[in-house]
């Protein structure tokens, strides 16, 4: 195909070619294939280096711009004849002669991929590592080729090869515009979050937490068949701080992840990842329906399963120990939705096979929940930006305020539980009872009711096992907020409990510790909230 004298150009043929790459995949079989097209290669330092040892014919840059590569190779296409070449719009006829009178020829494929900066980032790299691996020549080449899309086809990716290869066969060595209109997208993508990643490592440098402009990526790794429900598209995009987690799983059976899945997994994961002893937690819509520590996983699993075995049903189970046979097998009678773990040995994967659509994943670690972070939240017209909420509260951080201190065993069970809180939604009132909760409220818009609603599930939950009295009898309580009035506490004490964790705080706190003192509950004050809306 040729060009028309006027317009722009549908099917652009490419007689000239820039290859300038850190990443070398694919980069000969693509030189060999532009060659054998009759198309000119340009190209720099490595990049050259290893087309020419693939027997490709190379004109380095600098003999086409008679200009020699300087300052340790930071300028060497940073030049007119090749900013111009690409730049220079075909059917401009004021371009075309100045063009001409300058002796620019004309480049119809940018091929560049960036310098490594995320990843010696990622690496550990020190300050001038980091800074030396920022590109400045390749996202001038890249945006340059992407806004002349018109005439110029740029690709950022190894991955994108195919394509320009598969064109030029069916177009006689040419693009489509189409083609290059999308590569163009893709380009300023990419700078984009070139751009954004180190825009954050500078912010972290100078230990802005919330720097005046906030700027992050994220890369799309899965469409995913709908959102939350069934008419809303969605996708699942990974990015950020390096975190074991859902975003770095590898899954080993299972159907497709669902938006739901995804969501909750993570909540499971992150909740487990309190725990230094063997724990599990099952979730279910991101709120725990059973969270337990055990001397291994099978009776960790066992007595969280026991809390909501109803809710648990569908749900999602995480450990954050390495899943082993005699837990997976429990496990595998539970209609699970996901099960999540640091890894797994094969006993327990030949248990879990047998229930062929369950999704598990392994993560190969478990999350810091001490570790700093960010967590992001929409909102119309702007974004909510706030520390991960790491807090964590130690036996000397709690101030006990009532008549009767906690024993020992109420006190380790008081700890478990305002971990817990953290992890549920808010209103947020957790009854626990030998290192697993046997009552959870959430979500609830009064605190009492999210009281009353923990003991009603207990004793339900208790019925159903065959037990005498409720599981709540003699269980602590945890609460992620203060008690504004004392009815939350009575209502606690009436389903059973003996001691309480609260942050404290209220205006009517003496009041509460009253109540607490008339019950003869012991309760402790955390002076940390744990809020999650």
């Amino acid at each position: 195909m040729t060009k028309k004298d006027s317009g722009p150009c549908d099917h652009c043929p490419i007689s000239r070619a820039l290859l300038s790459v850190s990443d070398k995949s694919g980069l000969a079989e693509f030189g060999k294939f532009l060659s054998a097209q009759g198309v000119e290669i340009l190209s720099t330092g490595g990049t050259a280096q290893t087309l020419r040892d693939a027997g490709i014919d190379v004109k380095d840059v600098s003999e086409h711009t008679q200009f020699p590569e300087m300052l340790d190779g930071r300028v060497k296409t940073l030049h007119p004849k090749v900013h111009g070449g690409i730049l220079g719009m075909r059917d401009n006829p004021a371009h075309q002669e100045a063009m001409q009178a300058h002796d620019i020829q004309p480049i119809d494929l940018v091929v560049v991929n960036l310098y490594p900066f995320e990843q010696t980032v990622a690496g550990g790299g020190d300050f001038d590592d980091c800074i030396e691996n920022i590109d400045i020549g390749g996202p001038a080449l890249i945006r340059a080729a992407a806004k002349n899309h018109r005439d110029v086809a740029v690709v950022v990716e190894s991955a994108d090869y195919q394509k320009i290869m598969a064109e030029m066969s069916e177009l006689n060595g040419a693009t489509s515009a189409g083609l290059r209109r999308s590569l163009a997208a893709k380009a300023y993508a990419r700078t984009g979050a070139y751009d954004s990643a180190i825009a954050a490592w500078f912010a972290g440098q100078e230990g802005e937490r919330f720097p005046e402009r906030l700027s992050f990526s994220a890369r799309r790794r899965q469409m995913l068949r709908y959102g939350e429900n069934p008419h809303l598209g969605a996708a699942f995009y990974s990015g950020g701080a390096d975190r074991p987690g859902v975003a770095s799983a590898k899954q080993i059976q299972g159907k497709e992840l669902s938006y739901n899945n995804l969501n909750d997994t993570d909540a499971a994961f992150e909740l487990v990842a309190e725990f230094d002893t063997p724990a599990i937690a099952i979730i279910k819509h991101a709120n725990p329906c059973g969270t337990a520590l055990g001397a291994d996983l099978k009776e960790a699993y066992l007595k969280a399963l026991a809390c909501d075995p109803v809710s648990a049903f569908g749900g999602i189970v995480a450990a954050n120990r390495p899943l082993d046979g005699a837990v997976a097998e429990e496990i595998a009678k539970l209609f699970a939705e996901v099960v999540i773990a640091p890894d797994a040995d094969a006993a327990a994967l030949e248990a879990l096979a047998a229930k062929k659509n369950l999704r598990v994943l392994l993560t190969g670690a478990m999350p810091d929940p001490g570790s700093p972070g960010m967590t992001i939240r929409q909102l119309s017209g702007g974004y909510l930006a706030q520390e991960r909420d790491n807090g964590r509260i130690q036996r000397e951080d709690l101030k006990t305020v009532t008549k009767r201190s906690p024993s020992a065993a109420e006190l380790e069970d008081l700890i478990f539980a305002f971990r817990i809180c953290k992890h549920v939604k808010s209103n947020a009132i957790i009854y626990v009872k030998n290192g697993a909760t046997v009552g959870v409220g959430a979500g609830q818009m009064s605190r009492v009711d999210s009281s009353r609603i923990a003991a009603l599930k207990a004793a339900e939950a208790g019925q159903a096992a065959g037990l005498e009295q409720s599981p709540a009898i003699g269980s602590v309580v945890a609460s992620d907020a203060f008690f504004p009035f004392a009815d939350g506490l009575i209502a606690a004490a009436e389903a059973g409990a003996t001691a309480i964790i609260q942050p404290g705080g209220s205006m009517r706190d003496e009041e509460v510790i009253a109540a607490a003192d008339e019950k003869g509950l012991a309760m402790v004050f955390t002076g940390m909230r744990h809020f999650r809306h």
